[in-house]
């Protein structure tokens, strides 16, 4: 399997994904948009992952990139590639598809439960409510033909898939301890309590309280991403 890793910050990488690359024999590259744009071919990919950010998919005045990156992501759909996008990556998706990205009413930072909206044999199957791994301040509307995965209370277009091989989600099940600690240090870039992000609010915990969960959840995110890999590569 070729697999293509779009990763916007050294900080965002492929957390728990990396090892089920290794179990299946993937061949993998990368652009790493903090140091180049370039992009390989997508008739040659089996699966492209979009990876999480802290720039928005509306930077692109900024970030031209931005551009070349939604392009080669709708390209990658259009030619029926396995895609899969998390949090910006998500984001990124849904822009590609069509759909407006803008500022969620409530930043989601730490580990909140999301809940099932669409389940179906025609989508793939999340588990009816999963406490798992925010980080993030805007949301996307769901693309047309899009069907809506999961909500949580903070924000209701949390995942979607559309057809049978793209999936885009807001939160993060290939989080791990090591890249959670990786999060809220980039956060805080001296002291974890001087934070300025992690200051409070309805859905955002304390850095203290993000880096205090069990093994067990880690655990349970990271087996879940499994599955949805699976699921979208799956003959």
């Amino acid at each position: 399997m070729k697999v293509h890793v779009l990763q916007h910050v050294p900080s965002e990488g492929l957390g728990s994904i990396e090892a089920w690359l290794e179990k299946i024999g993937a061949t993998v590259t990368f652009t790493y948009f903090f140091e180049s744009a370039d992009l390989p071919a997508v008739h040659e990919l089996d699966l492209v992952i979009a990876l999480g950010g802290p720039m928005s998919v509306n930077d692109e005045d900024a970030l031209p990139w931005l551009r070349a990156e939604k392009n080669f992501i709708r390209e990658a759909i259009e030619n029926g590639k396995a895609v899969l996008g998390i949090c910006l990556g998500s984001q990124l998706i849904a822009n590609a598809l069509g759909a407006s990205v803008h500022a969620n009413p409530h930043k989601e930072i730490g580990w909140f439960p999301v809940t099932v909206v669409e389940h179906s044999q025609a989508t793939f199957q999340l588990p009816s409510s999963v406490n798992v791994f925010h980080w993030h301040g805007e949301t996307f509307e769901m693309p047309q033909g899009a069907i809506h995965l999961a909500r949580s209370a903070a924000c209701e277009n949390q995942g979607f898939q559309w057809g049978r091989h793209v999936i885009g989600l807001q939160f993060h099940l290939e989080t791990t301890a090591d890249s959670a600690r990786a999060f809220v240090e980039e956060d805080d870039g001296v002291e974890l309590a001087d934070s300025l992000e992690l200051d409070g609010g309805l859905y955002i915990q304390t850095a203290q309280q993000i880096l205090d969960a069990p093994a067990s959840a880690y655990a349970g995110i990271n087996a879940l991403m499994v599955d949805v890999l699976q699921y979208l590569t799956a003959e």
